[in-house]
């Protein structure tokens, strides 16, 4: 690892700040009372920019695997359930945007964190918005910067 980060340590400034920087973006957006959600858009941007060369950092996964766990954590919502039911609820929520995503070829494990931040919190249009856009925008610069960036783990 001393010996990667002496040879590429230009890529681990840049992309660790550009990871900050779109971090900082999403912070703007999402209130820190949906956690579970920020931490998933934080692993986005982990993997968008230590891993710009995975499937997973693809704009059509983020893009794609943050849209179906928007879709599966608001379908677990509409699910009439006893209270002492949300863990199953939520873990419906979890699996069915894995299945959903490796059917589609959008496979991205941290959507799957979207689903269950969306099943416990609820479905609210802002923040469907903020993780929309923060998807964007996180492939968005990883396109702009894709020449520059290399696989760091």
């Amino acid at each position: 690892m001393v010996k990667d980060f002496r040879r590429l340590w230009k890529n681990y400034i840049l992309q660790s700040f550009l990871a900050a920087l779109a971090m900082l973006i999403v912070l703007l957006f999402l209130s820190i009372e949906h956690a579970v959600i920020v931490a998933s858009i934080g692993a986005t941007s982990f993997i968008v920019f230590a891993m710009p060369n995975s499937i997973t950092a693809k704009a059509r996964n983020v893009i794609g695997g943050h849209i179906i766990g928007l879709l599966c954590g608001s379908l677990s919502t509409v699910i009439p359930h006893h209270p002492s039911l949300n863990a199953i609820i939520y873990s419906i929520a979890v699996g069915l945007s894995i299945l959903l995503m490796v059917i589609t070829d959008t496979e991205h494990p941290p959507a799957s964190g979207t689903a269950l931040g969306v099943a416990i919190k609820g479905f609210h249009l802002n923040v469907a918005m903020a993780v929309i856009v923060s998807a964007l925008t996180l492939s968005m610069i990883h396109h702009s910067f894709r020449r520059y960036l290399k696989d760091l783990v």
